[in-house]
C-alpha cells in the first residue's frame, strides 16, 4: 500500500490535534473552555493563506444544533421531568434498598441498569435519564458521586455494543456494508449483522466493566466527594464543633414483638434516655418526627438520633438490634429528603415564653430538637430536658427536619431558619402521569420510528414543559451547558480532521507498516486505530472513514471484510481515555472528575475492551 503524503494542511491540524490533547492532559484551562478556544482557533486560521478550506465557518457553529448535542438537551430535560415527579427518587429508593450502602453493590445495580437499557437506547440518553438516580443514590447511602458515575458512564458505552441499535457506528455499519457491496467480487459480498449478531461481544464487553469496577474501582476510581455530599459532610462537622460534639448519625433500630418497649410513650422513652426518636416505621409506613404522645407498638423500626454510649446502652436494656445502615428510613431520611438545622427564636415571637412540649414542635412544626444555645452556652435533653424550659429570644435551637418541613418554617414570622444551604425541592407527583406517557411517547418514536433521535426526544421533552411538569425556566436550568459547549465546539476539530484529509493520511500510514503482517495482527492494528480515531473525532466520523479502508485490508489479507468492517464498529465504541465521548462529557462535571481521572480508569478499560472484544470476535466469528 502506497503511503499518501503530508501536506501543509494536514501538519496544521495535526499540530492543532496535539494542542487539544495537550489542553484537555494538563487541564490548564478546563476542558469545555479547550474546546471553545479549539473551535475559535480553527474558525480563525481560515484567514491564512492556504488554509481556507481548513473548516467551513459558514457551519463552524453547526455543532450546536447537532443530533447529538441537541439529543443531550432533550434527554436532560426529560430526566429533569422525571425527577420532579418524584420517579427518579422511587427508582434510587429501590436501589438504596437493594443495594444498601455497599459500593459495589450498587455500582452491579446501576451500571448493569443502564448497560442494558443502552443496548436499545443511545447511550448518551440511557446515562443522562440515571443522572438524577446517581445523585439521589448519593445523598442516601453517602457514597460520592465520583465513585459511581463513571462505572455508569462507562457500562453505558459497553451496553451500546450488545445490539445493533445501541450505537451509532453500528446503527450505521449495514448501510456502509450494503455501500461497499457492489464494488466486491460476488464471493467476496458481505452479510449485514442482525439486531443481536454482536450479542456476544456486547455482553462480554459489560460483564468486563461490571467485574472491573466491583474489583479494581476502590484502587482507580476518585475519591472525591460529590458537592452535595462534600456540603452535607461539612455541616455535620461544623454541628459537631458548635455545639460540644454533638453526634447526629442516625441508627436504625428494630423493636420486636414482646419487647418492654411496647405500650410506651416517645416521650416516655426520650426522657427515660438521653436519645432523639425522629422518626418511626410500622406496619408499612413511615412517620417522620413522630408527637411525643405517640404510643409504640410492634414489630417497628426507630430512628434514632444518640451518641454512642447511649445508644449503646438504650439497645442492651431492651435487647435491641441495629441495622448496618438505612433500610426502611432511607427513603425518607436521606440527606436529599432531611437533615439537622439550625432555628432562631426571634425577639417578638409569639413562641416566647411557651417551651418546645407546649407549643408541640415535633407535632406542628416537624422539628425534633437535639440541642439549644443560650446565653453562650449549649443545653443538650440529659441537662434538665430543655423540652420544659420557655423559650427566650434569641434561642438557637438545632433540629432534625424534613427538608420540606423546613421550607415552610422560612414563611413562619415565629422563627428564622438559619440554615439555608438545603434542597428546596417543589415535587409534583400529581404530574406523574404526564412526564410517564411523554417518556414513553419519545421512547416509542426512538423505537419503532425513523425520526431523528434529537426529533423524539424533544417531543417527550416539549411534552413535558407544555403540561408544567416542568417550567421553560426548569428546563434551561436542567440542562448542563458545559458539556453542550465541550461537545459542539469539538464537532468541527472532528471536521477538520476528516475533511482535511489527515485522518485518512494517519491510517494509510498505519496500514502501511502493518503490511504483511498476520491477520490477527493487522486486526488488532485496526482496533487501535479506531479507538485513536474515536477519541478525537465522532465515532460516525470514524466509522465512515475506516471501514472501507478494513475491507480493503482484510481482501488483501486474505481475512474477513465484514469481521474487520465490525471491528472498526466496536471499537469505536472504546472511548474511555479522555472525555471527547458524550456520556464522559456528560458525567465530567457532575462528578468532579478532571482529564487524569479518565486517563487513569480509563487505561484500563480500554485495554480491556480491545483484548475482550477481539477474543470473543474471533471465537464466535
Amino acid at each position: 500500500m502506497e503511503a499518501l503524503g503530508l501536506t501543509y494542511e494536514m501538519v496544521v491540524v495535526l499540530a492543532v490535534l496535539a494542542a487539544t490533547i495537550t489542553l484537555f492532559v494538563t487541564e490548564v484551562v478546563r476542558v469545555d473552555v479547550a474546546a471553545i478556544i479549539v473551535m475559535v482557533l480553527l474558525g480563525c486560521l481560515t484567514m491564512v493563506p492556504g488554509l481556507e478550506n481548513l473548516v467551513d465557518v459558514s457551519t463552524l457553529f453547526n455543532g450546536f444544533g447537532s443530533n447529538a448535542v441537541v439529543s443531550i438537551i432533550a434527554v436532560m430535560i426529560i430526566g429533569a421531568g422525571l425527577d420532579r415527579t418524584g420517579v427518579m427518587s422511587t427508582v434510587a429508593a429501590w436501589i438504596s434498598k437493594v443495594g444498601g450502602a455497599t459500593e459495589s453493590r450498587i455500582i452491579l445495580l446501576i451500571s448493569s441498569t443502564v448497560g442494558v437499557i443502552s443496548s436499545f437506547m443511545q447511550n448518551v440518553g440511557a446515562a443522562a435519564l440515571f443522572l438524577p438516580v446517581v445523585s439521589r443514590v448519593s445523598s442516601r447511602t453517602g457514597l460520592p458521586m465520583s465513585r459511581l458515575l463513571m462505572p455508569m458512564g462507562f457500562c453505558a458505552i459497553l451496553g451500546g455494543t450488545m445490539t445493533m441499535v445501541g450505537s451509532s457506528p453500528l446503527i450505521l455499519l449495514n448501510d456502509l456494508l450494503l455501500s461497499i457491496n457492489p464494488s466486491l467480487a460476488d464471493d467476496q459480498r458481505m452479510e449485514t449483522f442482525s439486531l443481536f449478531s454482536v450479542f456476544p461481544v456486547g455482553i462480554a464487553l459489560v460483564a468486563t466493566g461490571l467485574l472491573y469496577f466491583i474489583v479494581f474501582g476502590r484502587f482507580v476510581l476518585p475519591g472525591t466527594s460529590n458537592e452535595e455530599g462534600s456540603s452535607a459532610q461539612s455541616t455535620l462537622e461544623y454541628f459537631n464543633t458548635t455545639y460540644d460534639g454533638l453526634d447526629g448519625t442516625i441508627h436504625e433500630v428494630d423493636v420486636p414483638e414482646g419487647s418492654l418497649l411496647i405500650g410506651n410513650t416517645i416521650d416516655d422513652i426520650q426522657r427515660a434516655f438521653n436519645l432523639q426518636i425522629i422518626a418511626t416505621h410500622y406496619q408499612g409506613r413511615t412517620y417522620p418526627a413522630p408527637p411525643r404522645d405517640t404510643v409504640l407498638q410492634a414489630p417497628a423500626k426507630l430512628a434514632v438520633i444518640a451518641d454512642a454510649h447511649e445508644i449503646e446502652s438504650f439497645e442492651f436494656s431492651f435487647g435491641l438490634t441495629e441495622s448496618s445502615g438505612l433500610d426502611e428510613f432511607s427513603n425518607t431520611l436521606g440527606a436529599d429528603k432531611a437533615g439537622i438545622a439550625e432555628v432562631v427564636i426571634p425577639p417578638g415571637s409569639g413562641v416566647i415564653g411557651k417551651n418546645m412540649r407546649e407549643i408541640w414542635l415535633r407535632k406542628v412544626y416537624g422539628l425534633s430538637p437535639l440541642a439549644m444555645h443560650r446565653g453562650g452556652g449549649t443545653l443538650s435533653r440529659d441537662e434538665g430536658h430543655f423540652g420544659d424550659m420557655p423559650l427566650q429570644a434569641g434561642d438557637t435551637l438545632v433540629c432534625h427536619t424534613a427538608w420540606d418541613a423546613l421550607a415552610r418554617l422560612e414563611k413562619d414570622r415565629d422563627f428564622v431558619v438559619v440554615t439555608t444551604e438545603f434542597p428546596h425541592e417543589d415535587l409534583r407527583p400529581k404530574k406523574v402521569g404526564w412526564a410517564m406517557l411523554f417518556f414513553a411517547i419519545a421512547l416509542f418514536l426512538i423505537l419503532f420510528t425513523d425520526l431523528r433521535l434529537s426529533l423524539c426526544l424533544l417531543v417527550g421533552a416539549a411534552g413535558m414543559i407544555v403540561t408544567q411538569v416542568l417550567s421553560i425556566d426548569e428546563a434551561y436550568e436542567a440542562v448542563g451547558w458545559n458539556t453542550v459547549f465541550l461537545l459542539a465546539s469539538l464537532i468541527p476539530l472532528g471536521q477538520a480532521v476528516q475533511a482535511s484529509g489527515t485522518a485518512e493520511w494517519i491510517a494509510n500510514q498505519v496500514l502501511f507498516v502493518l503490511d504483511g503482517m498476520p491477520i490477527w495482527v493487522i486486526q488488532a492494528s485496526v482496533a487501535v486505530l479506531a479507538t485513536f480515531f474515536t477519541l478525537v473525532m465522532s465515532n460516525v466520523g470514524a466509522t465512515v472513514l475506516l471501514v472501507p479502508l478494513a475491507v480493503n485490508i482484510a481482501l488483501g489479507a486474505g481475512a474477513n471484510p465484514a469481521i474487520f468492517a465490525l471491528t472498526v464498529a466496536i471499537s469505536t465504541s472504546n472511548s474511555f481515555l479522555i472525555p471527547t465521548h458524550q456520556v464522559n462529557a456528560l458525567i465530567m462535571g457532575p462528578g468532579g472528575y478532571r482529564v487524569t481521572d479518565f486517563m487513569r480508569a480509563g487505561g484500563v478499560m480500554t485495554v480491556l475492551f480491545l483484548v475482550v472484544s477481539l477474543t470473543v470476535m474471533n471465537l464466535v466469528y
